[in-house]
């Protein structure tokens, strides 16, 4: 016969359960989704979304409800990811953000500027020869799309699971439209998505 206190236990342990399953794991389907643009492979996708539910659940009494739960999830993934899938594969290129960083780190930063960034979203656009050339893209670069343009995560949600200032923010994903519209050029050409006379040069301008 359970004692009142092993029933209690037994209770908020179920609770728990069932609070981690309606809030987290309805998230399964977009986290393999983002795993798998971050490893291109499905049994690496496979293995970082059962990671990502494992530290979720053990750390799920950080997690403080009513907030933003794919952000958190999206967080620990991203973190898994470099600590751990990362080492597994040659170190990646480091990549220069200077160009344009400090342009969108300043306090008085045109406003229409920063809503123009959102204005060439992919999301309608993605197709074979899109996700190739996605793919292709660095995977910093290519994150700061994959979480804006076809997850619809504010700059503030993507600065916390990136932890990275909302300046670099903006200068990641404006470098990484314009490398992805380089690397698109020509099939958004004759697609009719590039403007008479505007070139790859001009694209990345």
């Amino acid at each position: 016969m359970n004692t009142p206190s092993v029933t209690s236990e037994h209770n908020s342990k179920q609770q728990r359960d069932t609070r981690f399953e309606k809030e987290m794991l309805i998230y399964a389907a977009a986290l393999y989704n983002f795993a798998f643009r971050l490893t291109l492979d499905e049994d690496d996708a496979n293995d970082l979304v059962q990671d990502t539910f494992l530290k979720a659940y053990r750390f799920y009494d950080s997690y403080q409800p009513d907030t933003n739960a794919k952000a958190w999830l999206y967080r620990i993934l991203k973190n898994t990811f470099i600590n751990e899938y990362r080492r597994k594969s040659k170190a990646p290129v480091k990549v220069d953000y200077q160009e344009v960083e400090s342009f969108y780190n300043s306090d008085d930063i045109d406003e229409q500027i920063t809503n123009d960034l959102r204005t060439e979203s992919v999301q309608d656009l993605i197709g074979d020869e899109v996700a190739n050339a996605l793919n292709r893209l660095d995977v910093d670069f290519r994150t700061a799309i994959i979480l804006c343009d076809l997850e619809g995560f504010t700059y503030e949600e993507m600065a916390k699971i990136l932890d990275i200032p909302i300046g670099t923010v903006r200068s990641r994903l404006h470098r990484a439209r314009n490398l992805l519209k380089e690397n698109l050029y020509e099939y958004a050409k004759s697609m009719g998505y590039v403007r008479s006379g505007e070139g790859p040069a001009s694209a990345s301008a």
